[in-house]
C-alpha cells in the first residue's frame, strides 16, 4: 500500500506497560488504519466522495486516543498499538485492479478494487499483532461504505469472534452512551472472496454485505483462539449537534475505553486469585 504516493507509508509501533501490570499481565493489541487522504487510487472515488477522506485515517485517530486514556488512567495492561500510515495516491507507481500481492502473513490476496485499500493497511497489522498472542485484538477502520448503509453515520458496526468480547463491548457502549451495532461474521459469505490467482480476494464480486465480507476478509489474519473485534466506524458527525460539533468525531473510543476496563480488572482478579 502507498506506492502511488510520494509520501512513503510508515507503520508505527507504542508499545507501554502499565506501573501496576506485571510481564503476566493482560496484553491489549490495537490497530488502527491511518490512511491520510484516499483518492481511491485507479479506482478513483467520485469528487463528492473524496471531498471528506483526509478523514480516512479515522480508524487509527480513535485507537491512538484509546491508547492515550488507558495510559493516562495506568490501567494494570500491556498496551501495544500499531498505526498503518498511508496515502491512497494515483501515479505509475500505484497498484492496479487485479495485481497480486503478498501479504506478511504469507498468504497471496488479487487486488479487486483498488478503493478498498484499508484492509490490505490492516491485514499485515493484525498478523502481526496477532503473532503476538494477545489477550485482546481490536482494530478500527472507516472501512466501509456498505456498514453506512446499513446503520447510518451515528452507529459503527461491531464483528467480533468472541461472544464475551462482544458482549461486553456492546454493553460498555449502551452504558457510556456510545453505541455500537454487532453484524454477523457470516461464513456462508467467505467463498465470496475466492480468486483464481491468489488465496482470496480482497472484494466481492457481489454488491452485497460489503462490511460482512470486508471484515471476513480481516478474519482471514486472526488465528484461532484470539479474541478479536474489528470495529467500521464513520468517525464523522456531519452537521453540528449539542457535544458533537460538526467534523472528526472518535466513534466508539468511550466505549472501548469503558470494556477495556472492565476487562482488565477481571482478568487482575482472576490472577490474583489464582496466585
Amino acid at each position: 500500500m502507498g506506492a502511488g504516493s510520494e509520501r512513503g507509508a510508515e507503520a508505527v509501533l507504542l508499545t507501554w506497560q502499565g506501573s501496576r501490570a506485571d510481564a503476566d499481565a493482560p496484553l491489549l493489541s490495537l490497530c488502527g488504519k491511518g490512511v491520510c487522504f484516499d483518492t481511491g487510487g485507479y479506482d478513483l472515488k467520485p469528487g463528492a466522495a473524496m471531498l471528506r477522506m483526509k478523514k480516512d485515517m479515522g480508524g487509527a485517530a480513535i485507537l491512538l486516543g484509546l491508547a492515550q486514556a488507558v495510559m493516562a488512567l495506568d490501567l494494570p495492561l500491556r498496551l501495544q498499538l500499531r498505526i498503518g500510515c498511508v496515502e491512497n495516491s494515483i501515479s505509475g507507481h500505484a497498484m492496479r485492479p487485479s495485481d497480486v500481492l503478498q501479504t506478511a502473513a504469507g498468504l497471496s490476496v488479487e487486488v479487486g478494487n483498488t478503493d478498498a485499500e484499508g484492509r490490505l493497511v490492516l491485514c499485515d497489522l493484525l498478523a502481526e499483532a496477532a503473532s503476538e498472542t494477545p489477550d485482546w485484538l481490536i482494530d478500527a477502520a472507516t472501512l466501509t461504505g456498505a456498514a453506512r448503509v446499513a446503520l447510518g453515520p451515528d452507529l459503527p458496526a461491531l464483528f467480533c469472534n468472541d461472544e464475551r468480547l462482544a458482549q461486553s463491548i456492546l454493553v460498555a457502549g449502551q452504558l457510556v452512551n456510545d453505541p455500537l451495532w454487532r453484524l454477523p461474521l457470516f461464513d456462508g459469505y467467505a467463498a465470496w472472496l475466492d480468486s483464481p490467482v491468489a488465496d482470496f480476494n480482497t472484494v466481492s464480486a457481489k454488491p452485497m454485505a460489503g462490511a460482512i465480507v470486508a471484515a471476513l476478509f480481516l478474519q482471514r489474519f486472526i488465528p484461532s483462539g484470539i479474541a478479536w473485534a474489528h470495529v467500521d466506524v464513520y468517525a464523522w458527525n456531519d452537521s453540528s449537534r449539542p457535544g458533537r460539533p460538526e467534523g472528526g468525531e472518535a466513534q466508539s473510543l468511550r466505549a472501548l475505553l469503558a470494556t477495556v476496563e472492565t476487562l482488565g480488572a477481571r482478568a487482575n482478579r482472576l490472577q490474583s486469585r489464582d496466585d
